[in-house]
């Protein structure tokens, strides 16, 4: 064996390894790191000793503290079933608004319905409930199917165009899929809605729209086109859209007539449950 080399400034042994020519010295571990090593190792040895540790064919190590986390979690569920089964049996005989108004349940029902719209709702009006083309956004104060407690409980619970009783059921005709109207009367009428929102449109077209308005779109959406709140029909002249407000948008709207789905939670949620889910919308939106 041949002897290891001494590195001549230092006086230290060298391992033998050196790259682009630097010497790599053998230095002992320092003390403190060591004991610390040392005392991991112990520490290891006295968990494997009092906590389930090693796996086993049939089984594993169970300790001698008896320590089970599938346990605590069973133990910790039941507590919380026990504390939401009261609370949650308050809400079912509260009133939306004796909720509202009593701070502990409003507060349980705020943190009931978050989590029950993360999981449910999120996926079609975001995350923050502000919606996407095609779905309405639930944090302003435009509301189709009004925005108050009973109407939001209502919609929640029926859902729209499910086909369900009590569901709310209007449908915009699809004027150019189904040749209702030609492709110059629909440009025409998509100048007239324009107007309508006050925005930039052909005032002739839009006035060659007129008596087309009357006779195909006023039974609903009214002679001044403001829409019906009660039977879910669009205020034309806001700057609200629920598809788009574009130019494009608009005539889309007419050819296809486009009109989404709001699944009948009823079904799948108790009574408290769409309370919960009530009282979080409503709190987080605006208006009504």
């Amino acid at each position: 064996m041949s002897e290891r080399k001494i590195d001549g400034p230092t006086g230290v042994e060298t391992t033998e390894h050196e790259w682009d020519g630097i010497r790599e010295l053998d230095n002992p571990l320092p003390r403190w790191w060591l004991w610390t090593w040392y005392a991991t190792i112990a520490a290891a040895v006295v968990y494997w000793v009092l906590m389930p540790a090693w796996p086993g064919l049939h089984g594993y190590t169970r300790g001698v503290l008896h320590q089970s986390d599938r346990v605590k979690v069973v133990h910790d569920l039941a507590d919380l079933k026990a504390l939401r089964g009261a609370e949650g049996a308050q809400l079912q005989t509260a009133s939306l608004e004796q909720i509202e108004r009593d701070p502990k349940l409003q507060a349980y029902a705020m943190a009931a319905g978050q989590a029950l719209f993360g999981d449910n709702c999120a996926t079609c009006h975001g995350q923050g409930g502000t919606g996407g083309k095609g779905y309405p956004n639930l944090r302003d104060d435009v509301w189709l199917w009004g925005g108050s407690l009973e109407q939001i409980q209502h919609t929640i619970t029926y859902g729209v165009r499910t086909g369900e009783p009590g569901a709310a059921n209007t449908q915009m005709p699809a004027f150019g899929r189904d040749q209702m109207l030609k492709d110059g009367q629909i440009d025409d009428l998509t100048e007239y809605v324009l107007a309508l929102s006050r925005r930039p449109a052909n005032p002739a077209a839009a006035a060659r729209a007129t008596p087309l308005f009357a006779e195909q779109c006023a039974s609903c959406h009214g002679p001044l086109g403001k829409g019906d709140q009660a039977r879910g029909i669009p205020n034309l002249t806001d700057s609200e859209w629920l598809y788009g407000s574009r130019r494009e948008d608009i005539r889309d709207q007419i050819v296809n007539g486009r009109g989404g789905v709001m699944p009948t939670w009823g079904k799948r949620f108790d009574p408290q449950t769409i309370k919960a889910l009530t009282v979080y919308i409503h709190a987080n939106a605006g208006g009504q």
